[in-house]
This record gives C-alpha cells, sequence and structure tokens, in this order.
C-alpha cells in the first residue's frame, strides 16, 4: 500500500461479524410488515437513520418499533433482542490485526451506530475480551449516533479528514457497504469495498500489507 499513512475501517461485517438475515427474521417476528422495505442493507425507514445519527432516543426508537408493529405491549427486552440479534462478533484474530495496523499506520474506526447497539457492543467487548470499547485499537474510534452525521454522508468523512489532518489521497477506506464506498470515493480517499465471503486480512494482502 504505497503512499497510504492513514487507514479508516468500518465495523460491521469488516471487523465484527453482523447478520441481515437473522435480523431480517427477528423483525417478521416482532410484526414487522412488508420488512425489506422497512429495513435492509442499502435502504431503510427514515427511522433508523434518525436513531444512527442520535437525533433520537432509545426509548423512542421503541415507541416507533411498536408503531410499526401495531403491538404497543412489545416490552423493550423484546425489542432489543430482535433489534440486536444481528450482532455476531468480533472476527478472529482481527484485534491482532488491529494491533499491527496501528504501528504501521494512523488508524481510524469509523462505524454507524446506535445507542442500543453500541451499548450492547461495549458489554461484549468487556464480556468476552476484558476491555473497555475499541480505543486502545485506534488513534480514534467514531461512532455515528455520537457525532450526530452518519455514512454516507460527506459529511463524516470530512469531518474525521479534517479534525485529524488528513490527506484523502493518502488514506485508505475500508467498508462493506457500496454506497459508503461511494461517497468516500468523491472526497478522494483511496476507498475499497470488502465483499461478503472476503475478509479484511485477505484485502490488505491484496493490496500489498503483508500480514
Amino acid at each position: 500500500m504505497q503512499n497510504i499513512k492513514n487507514i479508516i475501517l468500518d465495523y460491521g461485517n469488516v471487523l465484527f461479524d453482523i447478520d441481515f438475515s437473522v435480523l431480517r427474521q427477528s423483525l417478521v417476528e416482532l410484526g414487522i410488515e412488508d420488512v425489506d422495505k422497512f429495513y435492509g442493507h442499502r435502504a431503510q425507514h427514515a427511522l433508523f437513520d434518525a436513531f444512527d445519527k442520535g437525533i433520537i432516543t432509545a426509548g423512542q426508537f421503541r415507541n416507533e418499533i411498536r408503531k410499526a408493529t401495531g403491538n404497543g405491549e412489545l416490552t423493550d427486552e423484546a425489542i432489543d433482542n430482535a433489534w440486536n440479534s444481528l450482532l455476531i462478533g468480533v472476527r478472529p484474530h482481527h484485534h491482532e490485526l488491529l494491533h499491527q495496523l496501528k504501528a504501521h499506520y494512523r488508524t481510524f474506526l469509523l462505524s454507524n451506530n446506535n445507542e442500543i447497539h453500541y451499548n450492547w457492543i461495549m458489554d461484549y467487548l468487556d464480556r468476552e475480551f476484558g476491555i473497555v470499547g475499541n480505543t486502545m485499537f485506534f488513534e480514534k474510534d467514531y461512532y455515528s449516533h455520537l457525532m450526530g452525521m452518519r455514512k454516507p454522508d460527506n459529511e463524516i468523512f470530512q469531518f474525521v479528514l479534517d479534525t485529524h489532518g488528513l490527506n484523502p489521497k493518502q488514506t485508505l477506506f475500508i467498508d462493506d457497504s457500496p454506497q459508503h464506498i461511494e461517497a468516500a470515493n468523491t472526497l478522494g480517499l483511496q476507498a475499497h469495498l470488502l465483499a461478503p465471503g472476503d475478509t479484511l486480512p485477505k484485502l490488505l494482502h491484496r493490496l500489498g500489507y503483508d500480514i
């Protein structure tokens, strides 16, 4: 990876496995009709964008899910369990990989996230690895709901670039969402899609980083 000095990584399905098919089934079981229009990897109801940006609280999110299902009796626990069902876990050996990358590059995490998923992940990292979040692996870890902006909006990429004085031409960005890659490319980042079935170590190897 000649001329690359900085690496910005997505979280879900880059470092941490998520399964949208499990979430789809969970939403169906909650009572969501036309679930594919309601929530998907590439497109979703405005409710989810607002939650990702921290515009609405977890309580407001749950109330909107109750409205969408037509079931005002749904408990917070039932909604949270369904919403968190797509969260699987950190990919094997990826924490070690992050330490290696941090030793050679300025590394950053840029994740579309929300209050409920974030709390689950923080608890999981503590429970499974005895660590407090992802801070140790990056110069800075960013989460959309704490920033008030989300990918693929240009402003979130520009914020990270400006805050840390990053040259986009010297910055590698890896994400599993095509729309995020497209946005990053418009700003001049060296953006690469991590496709289903691919892995971060394999992609980095193809790009010239020998792990």
